[in-house]
This record gives structure tokens, C-alpha cells and sequence, in this order.
């Protein structure tokens, strides 16, 4: 097997969440270096997996990492969001559960050249290489207003406006490392993390559509008709986090009525599970000191029972 090139997080949290898929597919929507995806396939020897991703070199590592589970493993090339709709119309209630890890791979930031880290001397950091868009198209060609939106709706950047500006007056930008240097007095410090940090994971954000990518994930979930369905989603951040947490308190609520209305009136029937998570799992401190991008990781489970006894 090849060395393994990151720590999947929360990796113990993930199998526990998976316990109730004894059989049947397990969909790891963000497979990547085939972290989780192996300890599923090694956990539960009776489990078949489905997994995505969008990058080939992921691709390639994954098909040689899960070559001993190569007759339980089917793996497929493009956005999740495009993937798990025909998955779900092919596979229905085959599927047991669905994983999704939301973010960069340790690999792609350790990969200078993917211009995923502050220090690279790229400016990319698209996670599927074919795609049109990139880093360089954001930070070089976005109007100076798209800018300021991006880094505080996506990066939560405080002086966004001013940051927005100084990249305007100072592009173009040729890699991740000059931008950074440009804007780095701009940045707060004393932090854990590295000051350019929330800028990088803003323009990333932006360049491969990751937010909508998760809605987009979570709709095709609710849209289905599949009646039992464990969903677990890692994120590392809060605008993440708080989209995965108000769509699982929705999936979870019976009565839909206005908040004002006198009475209920639509049936108070119309949860399609519970949530397992009431506050989100967190890595424990053996894996904190192993592994510090597990910090910010935030794993959340919900059950999806439709049409049987809660």
C-alpha cells in the first residue's frame, strides 16, 4: 500500500456514526485520499462503498489504497452534488449512509503547486484542476465590492473592505505567497493560525463553489425517498457548521406552521428523522495533538427514518 499521505479527521467519530450500516452502501462524497473510506470498508466487512471526488490525483491514490476492497468499492469522478442524484435514483434504499468531509485535503494544502497554502507559488487552488475557474481569476479579475462579499461572507474577515481594497490597488498576483505578503500586515494576529489564513479560505470557498456544494448535497438528501439513511457531515467552519445544523434541526421538526400561527394546521407529521448530534463531535485530545487541522473539525449526524416508527 502506498504511505499514507494525511490523518483522516475525527476518523473514530466517523465509524462510530456508521455503526448502524451493518450492510448495504455507504456514499463517501468527498473520498479524497481514502482516509475515512478505508476504515469503513475495514470496520464493516459487509458494507459496499460508493466514492467521489472531483480531483484525479485523489482518484488514482484512492484506486490503489482501496485495491483490497476493490469488490466492495465503486468510485466516480465529478462534483458530489452531481453524483449523489444519480446514486440516489440508481442505488435508493441500497444506500445506508452518506459521509461527506467538506473542505481542502491535507494533501492539497501540502501540495505547493495546487496553491491551496499561503505559501504556494501558485495562485490556483481548484480542487478539480479542469475547472475554469480559478484563485487567479478571483483575486485578479473580481471587482473590488465581489471582493469585499467574498472575504466576509466566506472568510468572516473583519476589515474585509480594506483588505478587498489593498489586493485591488496592489494586483495582479502571480502566487498565493505574494498575495499574502501583501495583505498579511492587514491580517489579525496572535491566532493559531497562520494571519492570511481566513482570506486563502475565502477565495477557495469562492473558487470551487463549496457552499453551494453542500446545499446542493443536502437537498438532494431531503428530496429523496429513501426511507433509512444515516448522514454525517464534517466541517470546519461556521458558516459550514451552521448550514449542516439548520438543515438537520429542519429535517427534524414536525410541525411546519408559522411561528405566530394559533394552532397546528399541517398535520405535525413531517420530520423525516432526528438528530443524533445534539452539539457537534469534536476531536478528542490525543487526535488534537496528532493532528492539528482536526481543531476546527465539526462532525454532525443525523438519522433519516421515513414512513417507520421514530
Amino acid at each position: 500500500m502506498q504511505e499514507i499521505p494525511h490523518i483522516p479527521v475525527l476518523y473514530r467519530e466517523v465509524v462510530d456514526a456508521f455503526a448502524p450500516c451493518q450492510e448495504g452502501i455507504i456514499v463517501d462524497c468527498t473520498m479524497g485520499y481514502g482516509g475515512h473510506s478505508s476504515l469503513l470498508l475495514e470496520h464493516y466487512p459487509s458494507v459496499h462503498l460508493i466514492g467521489i471526488d472531483q480531483d484525479p490525483t485523489a482518484i488514482a491514490f484512492s484506486n490503489d489504497r482501496l485495491q483490497p476492497y476493490s469488490e466492495r468499492v465503486l468510485i466516480r469522478q465529478g462534483r458530489f452534488s452531481d453524483k449523489i442524484i444519480g446514486i440516489i435514483e440508481e442505488k435508493g434504499d441500497q444506500l445506508c449512509g452518506i459521509l461527506a468531509d467538506i473542505g481542502v485535503s491535507s494533501l492539497q494544502l501540502d501540495q505547493r503547486e495546487r496553491g491551496f497554502s499561503y505559501e504556494s507559488d501558485t495562485l490556483d487552488m481548484r480542487m478539480n484542476p479542469d475547472e475554469a475557474l480559478s484563485a487567479s481569476e478571483v483575486v485578479n479579475l473580481y471587482s473590488q465590492s465581489a471582493l469585499e462579499e467574498i472575504l466576509r461572507e466566506y472568510g468572516e474577515v473583519s476589515n474585509a473592505r480594506k483588505v478587498a481594497e489593498t489586493i485591488v490597488q496592489r494586483r495582479p498576483f502571480e502566487s498565493a505567497k505574494e498575495l499574502s505578503n501583501a495583505i498579511f500586515h492587514l491580517m489579525p494576529k496572535g491566532k493559531k493560525i497562520h494571519p492570511s489564513t481566513l482570506v486563502m479560505q475565502a477565495i477557495r470557498i469562492e473558487v470551487n463553489d463549496e457552499l453551494g456544494e453542500l446545499t446542493r448535497l443536502l437537498d438532494a438528501i431531503e428530496s429523496s425517498a429513501i426511507k433509512r439513511l444515516r448522514v454525517a457531515i464534517i466541517t470546519f467552519h461556521s458558516l459550514e457548521d451552521r448550514i449542516v445544523k439548520n438543515r438537520f434541526s429542519k429535517w427534524a421538526k414536525n410541525c411546519i406552521c408559522p411561528d405566530d400561527a394559533m394552532r397546528c394546521t399541517c398535520g405535525n407529521n413531517h420530520a423525516i428523522g432526528k438528530v443524533i448530534t445534539k452539539k457537534p463531535l469534536t476531536a478528542q485530545e490525543d487526535e488534537l495533538k496528532a493532528n492539528s487541522r482536526s481543531r476546527s473539525a465539526k462532525l454532525r449526524i443525523f438519522d433519516i427514518q421515513r414512513g417507520l416508527s421514530k
